[in-house]
């Protein structure tokens, strides 16, 4: 893995972290691998339970780099097909390979997460901000839409009529704000982040793993399908979730009052 994207395990807690800190973190075509290969591992990787995502430096991510941006854009002007071209093979695998990602994932954001850094953090399923955290889907003001799919991540977190307003005008939110309308879900000085993030990646990883995945694959799908579905689908993994040694270990635990000791089987 590149050193652009650090990958560390701590027992069942995974951090990743961005590290392009001078370059305030931009998506580089290492980070997209990193990410996808980290969302890959981690899947395949049933030691792991719970996953931080956050970065080094005073930025969590600027998003695209716009200095490349305006160095190719008369070559993306002739040729527009490659530029669609490059978004499906390149910045749009990331929210694929999240939405696949089978343990719970926490954005530890650390400064300000701008364009498709913004988004980055709502492919996550909780974002904690630090007081220095800034948030902008700020596409409009270099003229270009969201094209790693903010238009669908920004609404589905914090609802329509906000998520118009921030892509629309591009305008940032900051920590409070961002707070108030439920892009995170709390705030926290900038140096106790990480270890708020990590308590409460613990607070996570003393679950039944295979419990835990279940429900955040429910939580995934109940985003965009019907609730007869999302019933039907309950079932079934509830179903499995029966079937578990964890669930045994979890009833017998509260029948003879002591704390139960999840193997993951």
């Amino acid at each position: 893995m590149s050193e652009d994207l650090l990958y560390q395990q701590d027992g069942a807690i995974v951090t990743l972290t961005l590290n392009l800190p001078e370059q305030r973190n931009p998506i580089s075509d290492d980070i997209i691998e990193g990410l996808v290969a980290a969302c890959d591992r981690m899947n395949g990787d049933r030691s792991v339970r719970v996953a931080i995502l956050t970065a080094n430096g005073s930025a969590f991510s600027a998003g695209g780099n716009v200095k490349r941006m305006a160095e190719g854009a008369e070559e993306r002007r002739r040729r527009p097909v490659n530029t669609t071209s490059y978004y499906k093979r390149g910045i749009q695998r990331i929210p694929l390979a999240f939405e696949k990602l089978e343990v719970p994932i926490i954005a530890a954001v650390n400064g300000p997460a701008i364009g498709a850094g913004c988004d980055l953090t709502c492919m996550c399923d909780i974002r904690i901000a630090g007081q220095s955290a800034r948030f902008a889907e700020s596409f409009v003001k270099v003229g270009l839409v969201p094209g790693d799919g903010g238009a669908w991540l920004l609404q589905r977190v914090v609802g329509y009529s906000k998520a118009a307003e921030m892509a629309l005008t591009g305008d940032p939110l900051t920590a409070e704000e961002a707070l108030a309308c439920g892009l995170v879900s709390r705030v926290v000085p900038d140096d106790e982040l990480m270890a708020t993030a990590v308590a409460l990646a613990k607070r996570i990883a003393v679950n039944p793993p295979q419990a835990v995945r279940l429900t955040k694959r429910l939580l995934v799908e109940g985003r965009h399908s019907r609730l007869d579905t999302v019933l039907e689908l309950s079932s079934a993994m509830q179903a499995l979730a029966h079937a578990t040694d964890d669930h045994r270990e979890a009833a017998n635990a509260f029948v003879e009052k002591r704390r139960p000791v999840f193997t993951g089987e």
